[in-house]
């Protein structure tokens, strides 16, 4: 069966006490309708998002997920159920329904695929048993665990209020006996509002047998003020590293661990404390990362140690490198097996080629660096000349001096020299020794002369 998701988003949040919509809040570096979006569409990318305050932000974020989105507009706040019904008119073709939170964005995919898979005989809701369940619609059964109807805090019996299951406001069911069902709700309360709950004792009383599948309490917890972000942002953290733990590595301290994205690692890696994780990153075996370190989408291979405060981004590094401290690996560095970057080293779009070091003090960027070349102390690689970018390319065995600088676009050959403080605005041929500096002048008795 194909599943269209319906994304209530329209709500404001006061108590986020934010201009944004709730729904654009972030945990872990991503809004929770990114989150729950993506969780969604890797499962079907065919997803309508349903939109009121700040509906232009929304829009804007969604145009940039990969993912076929529509929008639709519910004018008036008046309800789950009108809010569904108004996401409902732009469904085309699929068979399943599966309705989502903008602001609840922790449930795991594996959840929700067992909740479609048990809508299969029409409707099936999302359920979760909490210790104190007050405030919230209980879920009532029958003999069979199929759910009769959910019933509120201010409509329980004694009884009924004995029961932890509570409705999450999740579910899935077919298109047509939604459909159907949605035609039927009232609005005859206090609120005058259309209440999605009400679709379970309508489609009960027609005979639809409702099924439940029950999800852990951090998966469906939402947000409403800046503390219950907070909450699902630790809730979100915890998760991660959890996966972490899974794949055998050895954490310092989860709560001083931030993941915002996807890790995959080899056996026996560690990772110290303040660490942040983002994007998509690959590490092998033996990797160690020193605390106080950011790293984003880059991969980085075995027996690699990087060093405190380190800073990595879109970066590849091969096996038995050390990186920092104070590394900045910027877009496009690749470091080569073998090779070291030192402390306050900055490389961008730049190649350091196997057994090469960099240890103190150097700007490489657009350069390209052999093997077993060593770049000295105050090394700037000058690659832009205030219009356009140009290449810096050193060969093998070579050794730079220290606080020398590379104009270029210029070629330092293999087994060549560049003599310290020197300025090299001239390509220099292999086994060559460069040099270009200033005359050195000394005047006697200057000191004298200052009274």
């Amino acid at each position: 069966m194909s599943v269209h998701t319906i994304i209530l988003a329209a709500g404001q949040g006061s108590r986020m006490k934010s201009n944004r919509a709730k729904a654009l809040q972030k945990v872990g570096s991503s809004s929770m309708l990114k989150k729950i979006c993506d969780t969604a569409g890797s499962i079907s990318p065919n997803i309508t998002l349903v939109v009121g305050f700040d509906k232009e932000s929304i829009i804007e974020e969604s145009n940039n997920y990969p993912l076929n989105i529509s929008i639709a507009e519910q004018p008036n706040p008046i309800g789950t159920g009108d809010a569904v019904k108004c996401g409902m008119k732009g469904v085309e073709g699929a068979t399943k329904i599966l309705v989502l939170y903008g602001d609840v964005p922790l449930i795991k995919k594996e959840t929700l695929q067992k909740l479609i898979e048990s809508a299969d005989s029409g409707l099936s809701i999302l359920t979760t048993v909490l210790h104190d369940p007050f405030g919230y619609g209980r879920v009532i059964k029958d003999t069979d665990g199929n759910a009769l109807a959910i019933v509120e805090e201010k409509d329980s019996s004694v009884a009924e209020k004995e029961i932890k299951e509570i409705f999450t406001g999740v579910l899935c069911g077919t298109k047509e006996l939604i459909e159907e069902s949605l035609e039927k709700i009232g609005n005859d309360n206090a609120a005058n509002e259309y209440y999605l709950t009400d679709l379970v004792s309508i489609m009960s009383q027609n005979g639809i047998k409702i099924k439940t599948y029950n999800a852990s309490n951090d998966e469906v917890k939402g947000a409403n003020s800046k503390q219950e972000l907070a909450q699902l942002e630790a809730i979100y953290r915890s998760m991660k590293s959890d996966e972490l733990f899974n794949q055998g590595i050895t954490i310092s301290d989860s709560s001083r661990l931030d993941v915002r994205g996807d890790v995959t690692a080899g056996k026996d890696c560690s990772i110290d404390v303040n660490v942040i994780l983002e994007g998509s990153i690959t590490l092998g075996d033996n990797v160690s990362i020193g605390p106080n370190t950011i790293i984003k989408d880059s991969v980085i291979g075995s027996n690699t140690k990087i060093e405190a405060f380190s800073h990595i981004d879109q970066a590849n590094i091969g096996d038995d490198c050390i990186i920092g401290p104070y590394a900045r690996l910027r877009v496009g560095s690749k470091i080569e097996n073998t090779a070291k970057v030192g402390n306050f080293v900055e490389t961008k779009n730049s190649t350091l080629g196997k057994g090469s070091k960099a240890n103190h003090f150097t700007y490489l960027g657009d350069t390209e660096v052999g093997e077993g070349t060593n770049i000295g102390a105050g090394t700037i690689t000058c690659n832009y000349d205030g219009k356009d970018k140009h290449k810096t390319v050193i060969g093998d065995g070579s050794f730079i001096g220290s606080n020398s600088s590379l104009v270029a676009p210029v070629t330092v050959g293999s087994d060549a020299t560049i003599a310290a403080g020197s300025v090299i605005n001239k390509d220099v041929p292999d086994n060559a020794l460069g040099f270009g500096r200033a005359k050195q002048e000394n005047k006697e008795n200057w000191s004298k002369k200052k009274d």
